[in-house]
């Protein structure tokens, strides 16, 4: 596998599908063209983030 790179705001988009608009990772990696362990990633890395204390 060639390891393609997308864009921070690619992963962010695609984070804020899952995470704000309800939308399964499955459907979400299906219509992006991209597999669901990225998208599961992305949302680690880029999901609501809870403020430090």
């Amino acid at each position: 596998m060639s390891g393609m790179r997308y864009t921070e705001e690619f992963k962010r988009e695609a984070v804020a599908q899952v995470t704000d608009r309800g939308h399964s990772v499955k459907s979400v990696a299906d219509r992006l063209g991209v597999c669901t362990k990225s998208i599961y990633d992305w949302v680690k890395r880029y999901g609501r983030q809870e403020p430090e204390r």
